[in-house]
């Protein structure tokens, strides 16, 4: 994976969610990287990482795992949001040892039903070649009934080509493993180490009906949600959330 370190300390690893790239958390990365070494990745598929025909969370898990040997580390804190959170979710249930902490942002271990069906319409019906400049894209996102905020967030991907744009995300990929990126297919293993989730208030990503699951997997849990924040809860409420993280991770220091 394609990763980007700051500071010094104990490790810290940051993964972004679906359609991101390592610079999603970069806010939090510049609030930790004062005190620890902070490594930010772009997933298979996103940004400048490899792209896959085939990616589920044991792969990902695995992904990870390589990292860290790359990295001569033998264990981490991991912080992710989303789809991030589901790759950390996944590492910590299926290698503990090499997870110190682990703090989860805004999602659960379960599987969801489909809900980028519409953003996935948007970004295929994009022509390409004859878009001509960044605001004709985002008209277009637009056009396809996708909120601004959403638009400009998806737009991340986009880089000029030879002929017109081009997406710097596996497209194609991401739609094949959807399936696998809204499922949960990880063992009923349990991860025992301090862990850490945090919902955002008008999100329905993380729901009380959720907490079986969680507590099943992750039983030393301890959660915060932060009000008045929706999936975005990290770009939307920053300094409370860098905080939170912060904290936690202070707290829990090997």
């Amino acid at each position: 994976m394609h990763y980007v370190s700051s500071g010094e300390g104990q490790p810290v690893i940051l993964i972004h969610g679906l359609f991101g790239n390592l610079d999603n958390l970069k806010n939090l990365a510049s609030t930790l990287e004062q005190n620890y070494q902070v490594i930010r990745v772009d997933l298979p598929n996103h940004g400048k990482s490899e792209h896959w025909d085939f990616m589920d969370y044991p792969l990902l898990a695995e992904e990870c795992v390589s990292l860290l040997k790359d990295l001569n580390l033998s264990e981490a804190h991991f912080v992710g949001h989303s789809m991030g959170g589901k790759v950390a979710m996944a590492l910590a249930l299926l290698h503990p040892e090499m997870v110190t902490s682990l703090v989860v942002a805004d999602i659960a271990p379960v599987s969801y039903s489909p809900r980028h069906q519409k953003v996935f319409a948007g970004l295929t019906s994009m022509p390409m070649v004859e878009v001509t400049s960044r605001s004709a894209a985002l008209e277009h996102l637009i056009n396809a009934d996708i909120d601004l905020g959403t638009a400009q967030f998806l737009l991340k991907n986009l880089q000029r080509a030879d002929n017109g744009f081009e997406w710097k995300m596996n497209l194609d990929g991401l739609i094949e493993n959807y399936p696998h990126i809204i499922g949960w297919e990880i063992p009923q293993a349990v991860y025992n180490k301090p862990c850490f989730f945090i919902r955002g208030g008008e999100s329905e990503y993380v729901l009380a009906e959720h907490t079986d699951a969680i507590m099943k997997q992750f039983p030393q849990v301890t959660a915060k949600t932060i009000n008045g924040t929706g999936h975005w809860l990290h770009a939307q409420k920053p300094e409370i959330f860098n905080r939170l993280v912060g904290e936690f991770i202070d707290k829990h220091q090997s």
